[in-house]
């Protein structure tokens, strides 16, 4: 029996202000444990929590940019439960009446478009954090992140991939930085991810047995994990077992998922209206301002790309998949580089070196400027394009202009054409075996040719010119 895979993601959001959703502490990652804290977010008897407006205005562009509907009229409720990190023993959160609804964003997998839908964006604080050190039976708790503001962007089971699933997590993330919303480090936490994963067989209308599966902080991850839960369960229901509704943790070490306790229900954490904040009416004018200061978002960029700078598609998504790579793509354009040398020249050797010091093109030590300069060393034909990837690292690591690494290294390209057609007549004549060969009809070897003269020049040759000497001293 073949299965399918249904999958929705609830994905947190940690969003960019600069104090916490219902108090004036800070939201800075990193600080001393506890520092960061106040009677309303500790939870201390009798105090007020009042909504942090920029978390308010972060829900509705994030709605507005993933196609949802605003809720006119959205309230906070309360979500109890017990743990050591809630100090109120309740979170407050978003239930009957969310900010955003029925929303949706699309990707390509494969070529093929799909359209996954969003449930609901809804505002709520984050928890603290419990901290398991040492040999002793205790745990520590910090509370600094207690009270930051959260969104939950809860999709619709449209997912039926691992692929998807990490597709999805990625493009939600770069909406999200493009907003200016979310920095989307996951690695920090403020972007995490728990999957609802169920299977039934291929052509079942009705869903599944579902297991949430949590402690997911990377794409790759995201991918592993679903594609670990999907074949966990078809393996239960194989050997005559049924799948149970449980929530599990992914353990990136062992590459597998752990049980972890018995989903609950919603009944279960006794939702019920927040009393000590007012209910959230949002002003139409006031959500028209925020949707046309909306940034220009990725597949509208992405679209503009290939339409106005006539590059591939396959470029396109590339370049638009991070803001800040799109910008420094443009800044180069801009100082005059041509579309396709830069983008070939971002996708392959800018981004080797970046990821080889994993940084990210905001640490970029080169400027756009600095390669449209070494673009235009190579079309007036100072440099040749095996020289430039020399040139070109030279930039990255140093910061100096590529006129002056030229200069210092002495790699201006050699266009004599008498200086190279002496060195061309040196190499046949050393190599009068492969020069038969060749007007046999081993036309192959011209490369080694092309090797030799250019080993000579210490790759300096003009290699249009000597391609065309080559050719004609050899028929």
């Amino acid at each position: 029996m073949k299965y399918e895979a249904v999958i929705g993601l609830e994905v947190h959001a940690q969003m960019l202000t600069d104090t916490k959703v219902f108090c004036g502490c800070s939201t800075k990652f990193g600080s001393e444990p506890n520092s960061q804290t106040c009677e309303v977010c500790i939870g201390m008897p009798g105090v007020l929590p009042v909504l942090n407006k920029k978390a308010l205005e972060f829900a509705i562009r994030t709605g507005l940019a993933t196609n949802c509907t605003i809720s006119s009229y959205s309230r906070f409720a309360r979500k109890n439960y017990f743990y050591p990190d809630l100090p109120k023993g309740y979170q407050i959160s978003q239930y009957e009446h969310p900010i955003c609804e029925h929303g949706f964003i699309e990707i390509v997998v494969d070529g093929e478009v799909r359209r996954i839908g969003i449930t609901r964006i809804h505002m709520e604080e984050d928890a603290g954090k419990n901290i398991h050190e040492g040999g002793g039976h205790y745990s520590l708790v910090d509370l600094n992140r207690a009270g930051v503001p959260l969104m939950e962007i809860v999709s619709e089971p449209d997912i039926r991939s691992p692929r998807e699933a990490s597709e999805y997590m990625r493009k939600l993330r770069a909406v999200l930085r493009y907003l200016g919303v979310c920095d989307g480090n996951m690695e920090q936490g403020s972007l995490r991810c728990d999957a609802n994963v169920s299977v039934r067989p291929t052509g079942q209308k009705e869903f599944g047995t579902r297991a949430e599966v949590k402690n997911i902080n990377s794409f790759r991850f995201v991918e592993k994990a679903v594609e670990y839960e999907i074949k966990r369960q078809i393996k239960v229901i194989e050997e005559g077992g049924k799948v149970i509704q449980e929530t599990r943790l992914w353990d990136s070490t062992k590459g597998i998922t752990e049980s972890m306790r018995s989903k609950e229900e919603a009944h279960d954490y006794r939702y019920f209206p927040e009393p000590d904040l007012v209910p959230i009416i949002a002003d139409r004018s006031w959500v028209g301002e925020i949707k046309a200061a909306l940034p220009e978002l990725p597949d509208a960029r992405r679209d503009r790309f290939v339409k106005e700078y006539g590059i591939p598609e396959y470029d396109a998504d590339l370049l638009t998949s991070e803001k800040a790579v799109a910008e420094w793509f443009e800044d180069a354009i801009r100082a005059g580089g041509q579309p396709k040398a830069v983008s070939n020249w971002m996708m392959g050797d800018l981004m080797r070196l970046l990821n080889e010091e994993n940084k990210f093109i905001e640490e970029c030590p080169l400027k756009p400027s600095q390669l449209t300069e070494m673009l235009k060393l190579i079309n007036k034909g100072t440099i040749s394009g095996k020289i430039a990837k020399t040139v070109f690292e030279e930039m990255y690591r140093s910061g100096k202009n590529a006129e002056e690494i030229v200069r210092e290294k002495g790699l201006v390209q050699i266009s004599d054409e008498s200086a190279i057609e002496k060195l061309v007549d040196e190499v046949i004549a050393r190599h009068s075996k492969e020069a038969e060969r060749f007007r046999g009809g081993d036309e192959k070897l011209l490369g080694f040719f092309v090797g030799q003269v250019m080993k000579a020049t210490k790759g300096k040759a003009n290699p249009q010119m000597l391609n065309e000497l080559l050719k004609k001293k050899l028929s």
